[in-house]
């Protein structure tokens, strides 16, 4: 048996980090829409979320932010002059414009890609195929970046592909990790990969909210990335109604546990029926354990208020049960407290849970599995990554510094119109790509 760990790659809140409500059906963010962020406390949150993972004996990550505001997209779009101009002409004549190029929404790495481990990919390298993200405008300008950010922490060819976003069209609408849940009996192991679809892109949809992810989306991705033990799944309608805009909202796995709420699938019966069958064909048959929270013990509304399943479930190094790591908002939740503390009490897979406080990103609508995305890599794949994006408390400090002396502590909608808040996101970026070692070329506006 590989010997093989689940690092965890999260993304650096950007310095435009902002609550201008963009997505539909992100409840958090329309309720918390106009509301004034802290970008240096989103920074600091997110990183003492990586130091308690580091302490936990976890690997982690950082994914850099994403230049904003996107002037290259305003200039796509007919505004023009210098850079100040564009911006100033956009907050004038088209502010949703704006607060779309402005958008710090990379932070959230669960739907930087879709991952296929070594272990279950068919030539034996790690896959990545960055996600299009196509139905939110805001989200759609991140692919490319995405796709060069993931190149410089996994460089290696020889054990790493990252493959270029599917064809931007709605057929091929593509979240990424949100919406993928990978089982198995250990890491190094064969297992069971859990897609998971909101729509059949040759169906009509008519949902209040968008369904984000095609099922043909999710088989092109399997396909690319030759990735074995597939289950495809439907997402529930009723769920996305309610408010959950990726499965991950609803439902989080790790090993051999599959932790869900009990309206999360359209078929819960047939999904783990197959799932149960890809253990037995290609996870050497290991056995799935299925934890599921009843309707009647927390109703969908408050599962989605308290993100209870937008937790890390993680593998901790000499322990056999599992940890949940959960938002502060969980423990806040009487009913979610109350299912996340029935998890331990007995003899179930997870052991303990553990709160951290990122509320600056749960209130843009993104918990602590939304700040990360999880990669299975072998102790000689680990080795093979950028040793300057590897997160430990020295390059904390650093990047606590940083923040302190370039992130505003501030920032309104309104706001996302001063020319010199990209002059401050750009310095900033340019020493991060120092600091991170991610090379002079690394932004547009290096190049």
């Amino acid at each position: 048996m590989t010997h093989a760990v689940e690092a965890n790659c999260d993304g650096l809140v950007g310095p435009t980090h902002s609550f201008a409500g963009l997505a539909p059906g992100n409840l958090a963010s329309e309720i918390h829409k106009g509301e004034a962020s802290d970008p240096r406390s989103a920074v600091i949150e997110g990183l003492s979320k990586m130091r308690r993972l580091h302490d936990l004996g976890l690997p982690q990550f950082v994914l850099p932010p994403q230049e904003r505001p996107d002037t290259g997209f305003l200039r796509s779009l007919g505004f023009g002059g210098t850079d100040a101009a564009v911006i100033e002409a956009a907050a004038r004549v088209a502010p949703e414009l704006l607060n779309t190029a402005s958008s710090a929404s990379p932070m959230w790495a669960a739907n930087a890609a879709t991952v296929t481990p070594s272990a279950d990919a068919a030539d034996g390298r790690v896959h990545f195929t960055p996600a299009n993200l196509l139905t939110n405008l805001h989200r759609s300008l991140e692919g490319e970046q995405t796709t060069r950010s993931l190149r410089r922490l996994f460089p290696d060819e020889t054990r790493f592909a990252v493959h270029d976003p599917l064809p931007a069209q709605p057929h091929f609408a593509d979240e990424g990790a949100a919406n993928h849940v990978r089982l198995c009996a250990d890491h190094g192991e064969a297992g069971v990969n859990l897609f998971v679809y909101g729509r059949d892109a040759w169906e009509p949809w008519a949902g209040r909210y968008p369904a984000r992810q095609t099922l043909q989306a999710f088989e092109a991705v399997q396909r690319r990335h030759g990735a074995g033990g597939a289950v495809f799944a439907r997402q529930a309608r009723a769920a996305i109604e309610a408010g959950v805009f990726h499965n991950d909202v609803v439902c989080v796995g790790a090993r051999t546990c599959l932790f869900f709420h009990e309206a999360a699938f359209e078929d819960r019966d047939a999904m783990i029926a197959d799932v149960r069958s890809a253990a037995q064909d290609h996870g050497g048959g290991f056995e799935p354990v299925f934890v599921e929270i009843a309707e009647a013990d927390l109703p969908l509304g408050e599962a989605v208020k308290s993100y209870l399943f937008n937790s890390m479930l993680v593998s901790l190094p000499g322990e056999d049960r599992l940890t949940l790591i959960a938002p502060m908002e969980t423990a806040e939740t009487p009913r979610a407290h109350a299912a996340a503390q029935g998890l331990v009490s007995g003899n179930g897979p997870i052991g303990r849970v553990e709160y951290v406080d990122v509320r600056q990103s749960m209130r843009n609508g993104g918990g602590p599995a939304c700040l990360r995305l999880r990669v299975v890599l072998t102790d000689e794949e680990l080795a093979a990554t950028n040793p300057g994006q590897r997160f430990d408390p020295a390059l904390q400090g650093r990047l606590e510094d940083w923040a302190g002396r370039r992130y505003r502590d501030r920032l309104l909608p309104a706001d996302l119109a001063d020319p010199m808040l990209l002059v401050e996101s750009r310095t900033a970026l340019d020493e991060l790509t120092q600091i991170l070692d991610l090379g002079g070329d690394f932004y547009p506006f290096q190049r």
